[in-house]
């Protein structure tokens, strides 16, 4: 059988989030694919859709004329200015001293480096501010409340937000951390660096218990933690919706939308995640996981604890 060796230069290694692997993609092949992956990353480094249009389609095609991009994206000649001198104060496009007036695009590598350069900037702005901004809250008079417990909760949407969320409910806790993780999502939590800080909290007087699907991927994911507590279930496990417990306390439980069109399969579901402290929700799930962590009957577990 003969093996076909690909050119190092033609392939490029991606993370796909939606397997939680590593794969390879000639660079030859997909074009729309990896434009596709270049506007995502621009979109969350603050771009708009069309600030986005106007950068690659002007990358791609060396200097050019506001009214020759116009055209090009069927904008508006005013919009198309203005996105241009945006673009230009965000340090992507320069002017060419010619008449008429041309653009051209900084080089991808240099806008990417700027684009998060400026990111970087924002949040050490914020940082500074934050110190100012809690002494001027802490110094308003404050109400006179009772302090009494309350059974609250919160929905939340987007990865981002939900890592935060599961990140400050860990940090929170004293005594104890249950995970039960569908393969899926435990991927995505070692990718985000979620289960690294898992492991510098787990120590004796505080106790961190993984449990996940008794999987090829579960088991890959599971023992690239080197956490002590890390159990696999033998069901169908990708039926449960993962959650995080804490100390009995706090409770963060996933939701996975399900309700895409049929045109729209292959994408990634997304993904939202309800987070409460009310007892009648978290006593339920710990007795479950305790089920699935020491069960009685015939589901078989299999421990590397």
């Amino acid at each position: 059988m003969e093996v076909i060796v690909e050119d190092p230069q033609k392939v490029v290694k991606l993370y796909d989030e939606s397997t939680g692997a590593w794969k390879f993609v000639r660079k030859d092949k997909g074009p729309l694919k990896s434009i596709e992956l270049i506007e995502g990353m621009f979109q969350k480094l603050g771009l708009s859709k069309n600030e986005i249009r106007v950068y690659v389609y002007l990358a791609r095609s060396r200097e050019r004329k506001a009214s020759e991009i116009s055209e090009a994206l069927s904008l508006h000649r005013t919009e198309t200015y203005r996105i241009l001198r945006d673009l230009e104060k965000k340090g992507l496009v320069s002017s060419v001293f010619e008449k008429p007036l041309k653009f051209i695009a900084t080089p991808f590598e240099r806008a990417i480096e700027a684009l998060i350069e400026a990111k970087k900037l924002r949040i050490q702005r914020l940082e500074r501010k934050k110190k100012d901004l809690i002494s001027v809250w802490l110094s308003l008079p404050q109400p006179e409340v009772k302090s009494q417990r309350k059974e609250v909760f919160q929905i939340l949407e987007g990865e981002e937000q939900i890592d935060f969320k599961a990140n400050e409910i860990v940090q929170q806790a004293h005594v104890k951390v249950s995970i039960f993780a569908s393969e899926e999502d435990l991927a995505r939590l070692y990718h985000s660096g979620f289960m690294d800080r898992l492991e510098k909290i787990s120590r004796k007087d505080f106790t961190v218990r993984l449990l996940t699907s008794d999987s090829r991927k579960g088991h890959f994911f599971g023992e690239k933690t080197n956490l002590a507590n890390v159990r696999y279930a033998s069901l169908d496990a990708e039926d449960l919706p993962t959650f995080i417990l804490t100390d009995q306390e706090q409770l963060l439980l996933t939701i996975r939308k399900n309700n895409e069109r049929p045109e729209e399969k292959g994408k990634r579901e997304k993904i939202a995640a309800l987070w409460t402290n009310y007892r009648a929700f978290i006593t339920p799930l710990e007795r479950l996981f305790s089920e699935l962590w020491n069960p009685k009957g015939p589901l078989r577990m299999v421990s590397v604890s």
